[in-house]
């Protein structure tokens, strides 16, 4: 995550790969994805998004992938 003035989108993949019983690699496989870019988006260092192939691969909608944490003032 990346701390700014204007606080900060959250991606909480971890928490839906919990809850799916999914594996990172099995999820990497699904979503045509490498592995090392499923540790970027669960570590929230991600310079791209491929945010559409893990809703449909997971069945989540887009607000259960992502939050907004605002700037604390």
């Amino acid at each position: 995550m990346i701390d700014s003035d204007y606080g900060i989108i959250k991606i909480k993949l971890d928490e839906l790969l919990e809850t799916s019983g999914l594996s990172k690699n099995k999820l990497a496989h699904k979503a045509e994805m490498q592995r090392s870019q499923l540790n970027a988006y669960c570590n929230n260092t991600i310079t791209r998004l491929v945010l559409a192939r893990l809703c449909t691969v997971l069945e989540c909608r887009i607000e259960d992938l992502l939050e907004f944490v605002p700037a604390e003032k």
